[in-house]
């Protein structure tokens, strides 16, 4: 690796990781800098413009909603002033069900499509990759009892995330990807495109 690439390479760990520190603390003008101008971001419970994520982040902070991110190992493919960033992680929120308060924890990727533009490396389009979860109570002995229906609609990579997202009020994508299928398959061709300098899918 070159004293270049090497730069760059660890110019995207860091990108990664304030990422994941800035959201997680409310340092939202910090966070801002993690994208370009024309960044998507896509979630299980949101899929629009990074400007419009960080909107509805933050006013999900101030009412108390705690999505938190905690990161694993990260892998680069680097390509010019292109990237693609895959970084295990693992997502947890403290939410309701069914009247029983309880943490679910989601463990999977990040898949960042990164660009450097004016010597700047940020985010284009971030989708995460959700390989499986689970929900515990918060306190010893109880537990919820949950729909079985609502549990079965979602893919059982993030389906109990999306069962205390759903309940309190979010609208839930129900095809992300996860560690095998077709949408994978698909992310992973969109991109190796992207690394082969084509417009990245939208």
């Amino acid at each position: 690796m070159t004293d270049a690439a090497l730069l760059d390479d660890l110019a995207l760990r860091k990108l990664v990781q304030d990422w994941a520190v800035w959201r997680d603390a409310g340092d939202w003008d910090r966070f801002a800098t993690c994208w370009h101008d024309d960044a998507r971001m896509m979630a299980t419970w949101f899929q629009g413009p990074a400007s419009e994520f960080i909107k509805v982040s933050r006013a999900g902070f101030e009412r108390g909603v705690r999505i938190l991110h905690f990161l694993g190992g990260t892998s680069v493919d680097l390509a010019g002033t292109r990237a693609i960033v895959q970084t295990k992680m693992t997502i947890s929120q403290r939410a309701q069900a069914e009247g029983v308060l309880v943490d679910v924890v989601c463990t999977g990727r990040f898949y960042d499509f990164c660009e450097k533009r004016n010597g700047r490396w940020a985010v284009v389009l971030r989708q995460p990759i959700y390989e499986k979860d689970r929900m515990d109570a918060v306190t010893p002995g109880t537990a919820p009892v949950l729909d079985p229906a609502l549990l079965a609609q979602f893919p059982e990579g993030y389906r109990h995330l999306a069962y205390i997202q759903t309940r309190i009020g979010y609208q839930v994508k129900r095809d992300m990807p996860g560690l095998s299928g077709p949408e994978v398959t698909a992310l992973y061709a969109s991109g190796a495109r992207w690394l082969a300098g084509e417009v990245l899918d939208r």
